[in-house]
């Protein structure tokens, strides 16, 4: 069984091109999976971004609560932009205090996708281009360790990964999470975009405008989806780009 969660497309991507590649049923997302989940000695797949160097509260707060009855053993593959710090560890932890058997830990590099803070921006056209043609051979690879056994933590973790996961990450849970900075500008046309494809169902149309309530995964799909690019984040976002992954790119790679 795969289960992932997915912002705009990427980690959803490689959860659909690994259950292609091991012959597993179709991928579930943990936003609409059931809280309780029987399985009869089947292997669980956690497909997920990486969030400031650590696991997305949304991710882990199904993995703590979450039923999972007659899994076999549990495997991470996590999307990141550039490098995952110590989300596998922070993976693992969470795994052996449910009891669950843990298998090996892979990232797949992926384009970036976070433009709320200073310095984080999408990737130009052609990094985009040449991280997804690349993912496409990675997700081959884990695949294949996956069938064969191996259980290697196959990770980039980066410098200072230390500081990352354990200073960084928790700061940025505690602080950087809020949806109150989003907004809609006056080049909103009310469409409703950003509310349908919210994960959360965590966006209103009031008054022709959205409204965010509190209970946000920051994943930006709203953001990244809107078609006249009328959502901000405070002044955060002001000239960043947008990006959803797309089949296009799987075409070009043809």
């Amino acid at each position: 069984m795969i289960l992932y969660f997915s912002g705009t497309g990427n980690s959803r991507y490689v959860a659909h091109r690994l259950a292609e590649e091991l012959g597993e049923s179709a991928p579930v997302d943990i936003t609409s999976a059931p809280h309780s989940i029987n399985l009869d000695h089947e292997q669980v797949i956690w497909v997920f971004p990486v969030y400031s160097w650590g696991i997305p509260p949304v991710v882990m707060r199904f993995m703590q609560n979450v039923e999972i009855n007659g899994s076999w053993r549990h495997w991470m593959v996590c999307t990141c932009g550039d490098d995952i710090g110590l989300t596998h560890r922070q993976w693992r932890n969470i795994v052996t205090i449910r009891g669950w058997d843990a298998g090996g830990t892979f990232s797949v590099t992926m384009p970036n996708t976070y433009t709320l803070m200073r310095g984080f921006d999408v990737d130009p056209d052609d990094v985009v281009q040449k991280k997804i043609s690349a993912a496409t051979g990675r997700i081959h690879d884990i695949a294949l360790c996956m069938m064969q056994g191996r259980e290697p933590d196959d990770v980039v973790t980066g410098r200072f990964a230390m500081i990352k996961s354990k200073v960084i990450y928790p700061w940025f849970v505690r602080y950087a999470v809020s949806p109150k900075p989003f907004h809609a500008s006056t080049s909103c046309s009310g469409c409703g975009k950003c509310a349908s494809c919210c994960p959360l169902d965590n966006i209103s149309i009031v008054n022709g405008h959205p409204t965010w309530g509190s209970d946000c995964a920051l994943c930006l799909r709203c953001y990244h989806t809107c078609p006249s690019h009328a959502i901000a984040y405070g002044r955060a976002t002001k000239n960043k780009g947008q990006y959803l992954f797309s089949e296009k790119y799987l075409e070009t790679n043809r």
